[in-house]
């Protein structure tokens, strides 16, 4: 299988597991990457997903260039096309759930494979991880959301620096412009994500996917919208036994059980 799925204590890792394909996206990898995705966000035994790569050379190269071919559909066909028939940058583009997902990147992340990571909550890097969106140089685009996400990641200058030269940057370099949040050794990368994961995962499963989608839909809106709506999610939190039992946990001086009710 060339993607993997683990759930234990509510946390899902993902593996992408083609190392010797520089763990790169072949057309089922992109079909098991939307059963996963669609798995993380239906499953209540799921608070929180890790996603990482086998192997220590590389987190994703982008497409296999060596098994995704050209389609045969026009633009407008996949575009505006019946389901199914979506190319690989529409796919990766539309991955989406609202649980919180790391990406704990161990090694290249080059063109789709840096997409693939920005579509992540939190990215965690190897100090040898490596990071490029090249598409420029070959006269091509990041066509799976780069252009768009990687500018609200780190900022315009950082950004544009990285999307017109196509050059690669280092995990320090990923470090100081906040593409990444953490940088640890090679073999402290997955220690460090589960510990991530564990901690998110402890807290109350509503109120985490509320900070999501308010971050989310937060940042697209003015200032005064992205208040009234935090207001709005405030007052339907507030009365949930989850919120109870924070509150009581505190109180009793113990670890709140989160329920998701």
């Amino acid at each position: 299988m060339p993607v993997t799925l683990q759930i234990k204590d509510y946390v899902a890792t993902v593996t992408l597991d083609r190392p010797e394909a520089m763990n790169s996206l072949d057309p089922e990898s992109i079909e098991q990457l939307k059963d996963i995705w669609a798995e993380i966000s239906c499953n209540p035994d799921i608070r929180v997903a890790i996603l990482t790569a086998a192997g220590t050379r590389a987190f994703c190269t982008g497409a296999d260039l060596k098994k995704t071919m050209p389609p045969k559909e026009s633009f407008a066909e996949l575009h505006y096309g019946p389901a199914g028939a979506e190319s690989f940058a529409s796919v990766l583009s539309k991955l989406h759930t609202d649980k919180p997902v790391i990406a704990a990147i161990n090694g290249y992340a080059l063109g789709g494979g840096l997409e693939l990571a920005l579509l992540c909550d939190v990215r965690i890097a190897s100090s040898q991880a490596i990071f490029s969106l090249p598409e420029v140089c070959i006269g091509s685009i990041p066509g799976a959301g780069g252009t768009q996400r990687l500018i609200r990641a780190v900022g315009r200058s950082d950004a544009m620096l990285m999307l017109l030269t196509g050059e690669r940057i280092d995990a320090a370099e990923a470090l100081r412009i906040g593409l990444v949040s953490r940088v640890v050794e090679p073999e402290q990368l997955q220690a460090s994500a589960e510990q991530l994961a564990q901690k998110i995962a402890g807290n109350a499963p509503m109120a985490v996917t509320a900070v999501k989608r308010l971050a989310q839909i937060g940042i697209e809106m003015p200032l005064a919208a992205g208040l009234e709506l935090e207001q709005h999610a405030f007052g339907v939190l507030r009365d949930s036994e989850d919120r109870i039992e924070g509150r009581k946990a505190f109180a009793e001086k113990r670890k709140p059980e989160f329920q998701g009710r």
